[in-house]
C-alpha cells in the first residue's frame, strides 16, 4: 500500500455539492487539498440521482399534463401521449451538461488532487482509499445520503425503484405504486400520473408531507386527487409479492382494514440514510447521533479537525443547506474565522404543481412556541396572474410575530421563485409592512406578498374608528 509522504492541509470526502463548494475553494487558495469520490463521477446525488433528473422529468410531465390540457386555452394539441424511454434520455442529457461544470480536470486545474474509491479512517489524521493512504491536517465529510428502504415483507426480493434508478427506466408502467408521501414521493408520483400511469402513494403517516402546515398539505392533497392522483394517507404497506411475469400485489393496513392493490412497478421513497457505514468513524473518533455525524454549529465532529456537511450531519437533507455549510467549513477550516451555521432562514420546496414552499415557522410551531402571531392568507385565485395562467389553486399563508415575519408557506405556481421575496425579508428583518408599500409590477404572481399583508391591516383601514376619522377630516379640511 502506498502513503502519501505529507500530511494534506485538507482531504474532503464525498464528491457532492458540499465537497466540491470546499475543495475547489481550498484549492484556488493555495491549500495542499484531495477530493475523494467514492462513484466513478463527480457531482453527488442531487446531479446524478436528486435535484437535476427530478426537475428534468417533472419539466416533461408538465408539457405532457399542458398537451392535454390545451383544450382549456383553447388550443387544439396532441394528445400527449409519453414515450418513457424518449423522457429519460432527455434527463440524462441534460445531467451530462450540468456534469461538464463538475468535470475532474476542472478541479484538478484548481489543484486539487481527485481521487475515485471508497474512504475509511485508520486514525483522526489517516484514510486509505484503495491502496494508497491519504493524511491530513484537516478533513471534511460530505459523503451525502441514500435511499431509505422499509423493512416491508418481501419487498428486497422484487426489482422495485428508488431515486437512484427511475430515471433510467423506458417502459412507462400502467399501474404504479409510491411508497412514501414526502417530497420524493409526491413530485415523482405526480410526474408520473402526468406521464400517463395510474398512482398510487401510500403513507403511512396520517397525512402526506407530515412536516409542513397542514393546512397547506390538506389544500395541496386536494389538488393533487383532483387531478387523478390517489393518495392513501394512514396506509402502511405490510407485504409484497410477485404476480404473474411482471406485477406486484401489496398488501395494505389503513384503520384496522386490510387492502391488496395490484401495480406493475413500486417505488419506494420512504426517506434518506446517511453514507457513512464505510468510513470506520469509530478510528477516527467521529460520534454518531441517530445514525448521523454530530457536528456543532461551526461544522467540527467530535474530532475538532474533522468537519462535516450536508445529508451526512443534517439537519436539512437540501442542496442549498449542505452549499450554506460548505461556507461555513471554509471560514473556520480554511480562513480560522470563528463562523456559525444560523438556521432560522432557511427555505425549502417541494416541486409538485403547483409548488409547495415553506421559510421559517408553522402555525402550529409558533403556537408550541407560545408567540403570539398574527396569520394572513390569501388565494392565488384572486391574484389576477395566476388566472391568466390558469393556475388559480393554492394560497400564501404568513405568519407574523411583533411586524416582521416568522415563516410563510406558499402552495401556488412557481411557489419555489416567490418565496425568495419572503427569505430576504426575514433575513433582513424587514418590517412586515414594507413588503405592502414595495410596488409590485401587474400582472404578476408576486403581487400575493402585497395582498397577502395588506389583508392584516384591511380590518383596522375600514374599522367604524378610521371611516369616522375620515369623515371628520373631509369636513374640517376644504
Amino acid at each position: 500500500m502506498s502513503a502519501d509522504g505529507h500530511a494534506h492541509d485538507l482531504v474532503v470526502i464525498g464528491g457532492g455539492v458540499g465537497g466540491l463548494v470546499t475543495a475547489s475553494v481550498a484549492g484556488q487558495l493555495g491549500l495542499d487539498t484531495v477530493l475523494v469520490e467514492r462513484e466513478n463521477n463527480l457531482g453527488g446525488d442531487c446531479l446524478h440521482y436528486g435535484c437535476v433528473p427530478s426537475k428534468t422529468l417533472i419539466r416533461s410531465a408538465e408539457v405532457a399534463h399542458m398537451a392535454r390540457q390545451a383544450g382549456r386555452f383553447g388550443i387544439n394539441a396532441q394528445t400527449g401521449e409519453t414515450d418513457l424511454g424518449a423522457v429519460s434520455d432527455r434527463v440524462q442529457q441534460v445531467v451530462q451538461a450540468i456534469q461538464e461544470h463538475d468535470d475532474p480536470d476542472r478541479f484538478r486545474g484548481y489543484g486539487v488532487d481527485v481521487v475515485f474509491g471508497e474512504a475509511s479512517f485508520l486514525d483522526p489524521h489517516t484514510i486509505v482509499v484503495g491502496d494508497r493512504r491519504i493524511r491530513g491536517r484537516r478533513f471534511v465529510i460530505a459523503t451525502g445520503s441514500r435511499p431509505a428502504v422499509p423493512p416491508i415483507d418481501g419487498l428486497q426480493d422484487i426489482d422495485y425503484w428508488t431515486n437512484e434508478t427511475v430515471f433510467r427506466q423506458r417502459q412507462l408502467p400502467a399501474r404504479m405504486a409510491v411508497l412514501g408521501g414526502g417530497p420524493i414521493g409526491l413530485e415523482l408520483a405526480q410526474s408520473f400520473a402526468r406521464l400517463g400511469s395510474q398512482v398510487t402513494v401510500f403513507e403511512a403517516a396520517p397525512r402526506v408531507l407530515p412536516r409542513e402546515d397542514p393546512e397547506m398539505t390538506a389544500e395541496l392533497t386536494r389538488l393533487l386527487i383532483d387531478e387523478g392522483l390517489a393518495i392513501r394517507a394512514g396506509a402502511e404497506v405490510e407485504q409484497v409479492e410477485h404476480i404473474g411475469d411482471r406485477g406486484y400485489r401489496l398488501r395494505a393496513a389503513a384503520n384496522g382494514a386490510i387492502t391488496d392493490f395490484e401495480v406493475d412497478a413500486i417505488l419506494v421513497a420512504a426517506g434518506r440514510r446517511p453514507n457513512v457505514e464505510a468510513l470506520d468513524l469509530e478510528a477516527a473518533g467521529v460520534i454518531l447521533e441517530k445514525g448521523y455525524i454530530r457536528v456543532d454549529r461551526r461544522m467540527r465532529t467530535s474530532a475538532r479537525h474533522i468537519f462535516a456537511c450536508g445529508d451526512c450531519c443534517g439537519p436539512y437533507p437540501f442542496t442549498h443547506v449542505a452549499e450554506y455549510q460548505a461556507g461555513i467549513i471554509i471560514a473556520n477550516a480554511v480562513f480560522r474565522l470563528p463562523k456559525k451555521a444560523d438556521y432560522r432562514v432557511i427555505p425549502w420546496v417541494t416541486y409538485t404543481a403547483p409548488e409547495l414552499a415553506h421559510v421559517g415557522l408553522t402555525e402550529q410551531q409558533a403556537v408550541d412556541q407560545g408567540l403570539k402571531v398574527r396569520v394572513a392568507r390569501f388565494r392565488f385565485s384572486d391574484v389576477d396572474r395566476a388566472l391568466t395562467e390558469g393556475a388559480a389553486g393554492g394560497m400564501m399563508k404568513l405568519i407574523v410575530h411583533r411586524g416582521r415575519i416568522a415563516g410563510a408557506t406558499i402552495l401556488g405556481p412557481h411557489g419555489g421563485e416567490l418565496l425568495h421575496e419572503v427569505v430576504l425579508a426575514m433575513q433582513a428583518r424587514v418590517r412586515v409592512s414594507h413588503l405592502a408599500g414595495a410596488v409590485h409590477a401587474y400582472p404578476t404572481l408576486a403581487q400575493i406578498h402585497r395582498r397577502v399583508v395588506n389583508t392584516l391591516y384591511a380590518g383596522k383601514l375600514y374599522s367604524s374608528g378610521t371611516r369616522r376619522l375620515v369623515r371628520w377630516i373631509n369636513r374640517l379640511l376644504p
